[in-house]
């Protein structure tokens, strides 16, 4: 079954109004809703009194229609009565301020009070719905949040650093702590980095990054455990934010759950744009894709203008349905949209659902409508289904914690840095995972590894071998730079790969705003254009690598900028400079021949293609996220799934922010 649902809060409205919903939820061919997240009150109105009648009678109706159940537990928005019990309970900001009470996620990961009533909650649930025939899943918390710097945090601080370091002495080495006189002689002598503080040794500092990770990742599986024991048939996820959320390390929080899942607004309150930008929501989906290297849930896809304090664009007629279909044509195996009906009280009124605060449905139910009377016909073929992509982006959670700390320059961002890269593979329709250093690469031809800032000795060896048996890599600017402790390396630039590029780093020229210089490639294949580039700029010097490209302007005009290097039966490519769309443009076509990869299809810009396999059988997806209607030649005779399997040659026509799920006509007609 390919699920299509919605987040209810049936909590939040009449008892009668309930049956009315589910009506109109069966009415859209919705399967699925997601419950009890933020229902914690009422399930625990006081403490050890426990009433789930309500919830019960929500999941009949439900059930009773034909619509399964996914629950929530309700960690992240604690009841009053809890946090009333004591103010260590709250969360302190690095500021180091308490949070109050008001909004959600003000607990500390790490208090046992908490954990010990988050424990008892989720065990009556887990015994009260193990059997229930209706519930077929949980969901962890939600979108697990921002770092504690509280007196509990820092002596679990302190226990956690004595089992990375064993001593002290070498943690001292590790850290480098005669730097300014800060050696430590006692486990308690050792600080948050608060802001208050200053700027916190690097070592220190990217620690205490993972160690605040961590603390979720176990505040999760302390949740995970109790269901695996009581509700052995039922999946276990926790919903992300995708790739722009830079608290904790995803890939680490991922490995204790069946699958993850997605909360996505491509139009809300914090990204107040008049356009959205396509190759973005797709990184976000490629990286959830990643975490795993498996197909993963959208547990929010948006239903309408998001917004707390202010009410975002409104989504565009087609942009719901064609958002939802983004997240399948990436590896989406469940879609849940974000919210039902919009909300009359609370922080959230703002958020708009696919019911009105009336209750009335309204165009953007109609689309959805639209939507599950599709999925109800072709759902079934895209179950199973895999992406298949042999091109790979490295994430590193060290390295982009560290740009936290020591950014390099006040215009340098470690994840714009990488999209800009993802999005050159975007353009030309050229799929990639999104993946972590230690991922068996032998699957991939070509492997990006964008500001690999801190590089480990087995990531090193591993991208060593990927390069070697004829693998592609591509390496940029302040790669190698770092070992595990964020201590700079003490040999020439780019570290433990420079002798795997072929060449190292000269100096680095960090430009000011107004500055700027510009590259002239050597290579014909990459075109005659001259890209900008600034921010940073290192200087190359090869030791076995040959030339790709030049710098124009300044003191080291004609010095090189970009080099490619022959080790075994591979090629690494280095580029020193921080550009833009007309440099990594260039570089992800050469990239990809050089790698015997080919682009899926030809499309006009602002046109997504996206494949999946089920088996032998190619399903493409062709998105188009313009205004305006556009025309893609085709290669061949295709069957179009979402219009009745019309079948199509020559010219597939594309109104705006509509799509079309091609196979090939002879292959498997529909």
């Amino acid at each position: 079954m390919f699920y299509f649902g919605v987040d209810y809060y049936p909590e939040q409205w009449p008892e009668e109004r309930w049956a009315v919903d589910a009506d109109l939820m069966q009415a859209a061919g919705l399967n699925v809703v997601r419950l009890a997240e933020f229902g914690w009150s009422r399930m625990e109105p006081e403490e050890g009194r426990y009433e789930f009648d309500w919830l019960d009678r929500a999941i009949q109706i439900l059930s009773e229609r034909g619509i399964q159940v996914i629950l929530g537990t309700p960690t992240a928005s604690p009841p009053a009565w809890l946090m009333s019990q004591s103010p260590d309970l709250f969360r302190v900001q690095d500021d180091g301020l308490r949070a109050t009470y008001g909004n959600r996620r003000e607990y500390c990961p790490n208090h046992p009070h908490y954990h010990e009533v988050s424990r008892r909650i989720v065990l009556q649930m887990a015994e009260h719905y193990a059997r229930h025939a209706s519930v077929i899943g949980w969901q962890i918390d939600n979108e697990f949040g921002q770092r504690c710097y509280c007196p509990v945090c820092q002596e679990a601080f302190q226990t956690w650093l004595r089992r990375r370091y064993s001593s002290l002495d070498t943690l001292n080495q590790k850290w480098g702590t005669t730097f300014w006189s800060h050696a430590y002689s006692n486990w308690s002598q050792i600080p948050l980095p608060l802001k208050t503080g200053g700027s916190p040794n690097p070592g220190l500092a990217l620690d205490f990054a993972r160690f605040a990770s961590d603390s979720y990742v176990a505040f999760q599986k302390m949740q995970v455990d109790i269901l695996r024991q009581k509700c052995p048939g039922h999946f276990v996820t926790h919903n992300f934010m995708g790739f722009d959320f830079d608290q904790i390390d995803y890939f680490e929080l991922a490995k204790d759950l069946d699958f993850v899942s997605l909360n996505h607004y491509p139009r809300d309150q914090w990204k107040f744009r008049a356009a959205v930008n396509p190759s973005r929501v797709a990184l976000q989906h490629d990286t959830m894709r990643g975490l795993k290297q498996r197909n993963y849930w959208m547990m929010e896809q948006q239903a309408g203008s998001g917004g707390w304090e202010i009410l975002s664009v409104a989504p565009r007629p087609g942009e719901l349905r064609l958002w939802a279909y983004q997240s399948i044509a990436h590896g989406a195996d469940g879609i849940l949209f974000f919210r039902w009906r919009t909300a009359r009280y609370g922080t959230e009124q703002l958020w708009n659902g696919l019911l009105d605060y009336d209750a009335r449905p309204t165009r953007r139910y109609g689309e959805i409508h639209k939507m599950g009377a599709e999925l109800r016909k072709i759902g079934e073929r895209l179950i199973g289904s895999t992406l298949k992509p042999e091109a790979a982006i490295l994430l590193s959670y060290d390295s982009r914690f560290a740009f936290q700390i020591q950014p390099n320059h006040p215009r340098f961002s470690y994840p714009a840095h990488l999209h800009q890269v993802y999005d050159a593979f975007y353009r030309q329709h050229i799929p990639v995972d999104v993946i972590a250093p230690g991922t068996d690469l032998s699957a991939y031809k070509l492997v990006v590894a964008p500001a690999l800032h801190v590089l480990t000795d087995s990531t090193a060896r591993e991208m060593e071998s990927f390069v070697k048996n004829g693998g592609v890599l591509l390496l940029t600017q302040r790669s190698g730079v770092k070992d595990e402790a964020n201590a700079v390396v003490d040999r020439p630039l780019p570290g433990l790969v420079a002798g795997l590029a072929g060449a190292i780093v000269e100096e680095v020229d960090s430009l000011a705003d107004g500055m700027s210089n510009s590259l002239e490639f050597c290579l014909p294949q990459l075109g005659s254009v001259q890209p900008e580039v600034g921010i940073l700029c290192e200087v190359l010097r090869p030791t076995g690598a040959g030339v790709v490209a030049t710098y124009t302007r300044d003191y080291y005009a004609g010095r090189p900028a970009i080099t490619q290097n022959r080790f075994g039966k591979g090629q690494v490519v280095y580029v020193g400079a921080v550009g833009g769309e007309e440099l990594y443009g260039p570089l992800a076509a050469w990239l990809s021949q050089l790698a015997g990869i080919h682009p899926l299809f030809q499309a006009p810009a602002g046109v997504e293609v996206s494949e999946r396999w089920q088996q032998d059988r190619r399903y493409l997806f062709v998105l188009n996220h313009t205004d305006l209607a556009q025309k893609i030649p085709l290669d061949g005779q295709y069957t179009n799934l979402l219009d009745g399997g019309s079948r199509l040659q020559g010219t597939l026509t594309l109104p705006p922010n509509d799509l079309a799920i091609l196979t090939a006509a002879d292959e498997y007609p529909y």
